[in-house]
């Protein structure tokens, strides 16, 4: 890895500060949506970047909106499965910049029925923790970071889906304790908060007219906010200009959260 002070990228002084140059990155739920954006990120400033998904190839995301995975690897994992998360971290010897971006919603009061709330919690919530496990001694060589995104639904009530409300702000949380874990280790772990992004799992509310206009005025800034918008304050907590920051959790939101 090419930098100091347990981040990726070139140490401040030799360059681009953003540039991630021969870093290892591995962005869990990197298929699409937000997670694709960061990826894509990385690898446009110079990573090695892999992503996990749940379909069998990269070939069955062809035509997706919000998916491009040209110049990225894939691997299919199911991030709910201890074993497998563990077996698949076997097979990356090395890793700089781990980012997990996975995460499901269910509908419909779904989440009120145990079922449901168990399925939430274990992709968005129970998952991370397996991730950065299964992942410490690889960050640890590296001095590497960690950046989980959330969501702004850990700061808010959101009436409909229980199960992902708590695994959001469980994220928060694991944040938190994890930095000040592993500062020792000089692993810097740091989160991502987005507002209402238009993704796969929102089309419930930017598909319907009424609720995206209802959306649309609750954020000061008047507009949705884009992967783009989340890969931008990701590629900073990666990089040596986010060097003293951990145990962060940015709300990325367009001011959702003001109000």
């Amino acid at each position: 890895m090419n930098g100091s002070v347990g981040t990726a990228g070139v140490s401040a002084g030799e360059g681009d500060p953003l540039s991630f140059n021969g870093a290892s990155v591995l962005v869990v739920g990197g298929s699409s949506g937000i997670g694709n954006g960061i990826a894509r990120a990385f690898r446009d400033r110079g990573a090695q970047v892999t992503v996990w998904g749940t379909r069998a190839s990269a070939a069955d995301y062809a035509g997706d909106t919000g998916s491009d995975l040209q110049g990225l690897s894939y691997a299919q994992v199911d991030v709910a499965d201890d074993a497998a998360v563990s077996r698949a971290a076997a097979a990356m010897p090395r890793l700089d910049v781990l980012v997990l971006s996975q995460g499901v919603v269910l509908y419909r009061r779904a989440e009120y029925e145990m079922p449901g709330f168990r399925k939430v919690l274990d992709v968005n919530l129970n998952s991370l923790m397996a991730c950065c496990a299964a992942f410490h001694p690889q960050l640890k060589a590296a001095r590497g970071s960690v950046i989980i995104l959330s969501s702004t639904a850990a700061f808010h009530a959101t009436r409909g889906n229980p199960g992902y409300a708590a695994s959001k702000a469980g994220a928060v949380g694991l944040v938190r304790t994890l930095a000040d874990a592993w500062a020792d280790d000089g692993i810097r772990v740091n989160g991502i908060a987005p507002g209402f992004v238009a993704t796969k799992m929102t089309e419930v509310t930017t598909a319907n007219p009424a609720r995206l206009e209802a959306a649309l005025q609750r954020i000061p800034m008047g507009r949705l906010g884009t992967p783009q918008d989340m890969a931008g304050v990701a590629l900073f907590l990666a990089s040596p200009l986010a060097a003293y920051v951990i145990g962060h959790t940015v709300p990325v939101d367009g001011g959702l959260l003001l109000n």
